[in-house]
């Protein structure tokens, strides 16, 4: 295994701009994960990285060891504890890291898709995605100004979510939507509640913005407007709670029926 130890190294260099700057993530079409849940929940659905990153000193570790070992034909470096935690998004690293290649699917219509506009935090998108791996859905659509979802916060967010959909990023919302019948979108002024709502055939569910919500455009073009009832005194809900409790009450009709 190749040894860096030197912060001017350009196989360094790169890894660190890959790690700060969303930019040069969405021009290499790359991005960096951090430990051993997220490269196992890789390895689990059948995935390989471009590059194994260890830190020195770190596959005395059984368990780095035998994630490690579940990607035996990927190329793998070790950098000095100094560099390594340079370059680690978190606080604490594991010490094991991960180069991937951002999968770039081509677009198809699913039983039930996630269509997100303009949603802020990364930790919200990262969540978001989690409950709907957890939920059955299939594919998630991104609109043009959301968060970034390959991005190391919203990868630590989605536990591993993200291996588990099919995450289109960049996407016209506008023109998603009209490749669904049934489109469902939440909105506090809606009449109609999401319980009383049919969830049992294909569905497109649409989520906006934290504090703005969905855009008019979009919203007019929701099959159906709903709320979420709530009786505590409260005005709204974070939207990723609102995705989960719309996404399982879907799962919960399906179990129903």
């Amino acid at each position: 295994m190749k040894q860096i130890s030197s912060a001017d190294n350009p196989q360094y260099k790169l890894l660190n701009k890959i790690a700060g700057a969303s930019r040069e993530r969405r021009k290499l079409g790359q991005t960096l994960l951090d430990g051993v849940h997220l490269l196992s929940a890789l390895a689990d659905s059948g995935g390989q990285p471009r590059l194994l990153v260890l830190r020195a000193e770190a596959d005395a570790s059984p368990e780095i060891a035998q994630c490690a070992a579940r990607f035996p034909d990927t190329p793998c470096i070790v950098l000095s504890a100094v560099l390594f935690d340079r370059l680690s998004p978190v606080e604490h690293p594991t010490g094991i890291l991960a180069l991937l290649d951002i999968p770039q699917p081509a677009p198809q219509v699913s039983e039930c898709s996630l269509l997100l506009e303009n949603i802020q935090d990364p930790g919200n998108l990262g969540s978001i995605l989690r409950s709907a791996a957890a939920a059955g859905v299939n594919s998630v659509y991104l609109s043009q100004g959301c968060a970034e979802a390959w991005s190391p916060k919203a990868l630590r967010a989605g536990m591993g979510a993200h291996f588990a959909l099919t995450i289109y990023e960049q996407q016209v919302l506008a023109e998603v939507v009209a490749n669904y019948k049934t489109v469902i979108a939440t909105s506090l002024a809606a009449k109609q509640s999401i319980y009383a709502t049919d969830l049992t055939g294909p569905v497109a569910f649409l989520f906006g913005n934290e504090g703005a919500g969905l855009s008019s455009d979009l919203l007019a073009r929701a099959t159906y407007q709903v709320t979420i009832p709530m009786p505590g005194k409260v005005e709204s809900l974070n939207v990723a709670a609102a995705a989960a409790i719309c996404l399982f009450e879907r799962v919960r009709q399906l179990q129903r029926n």
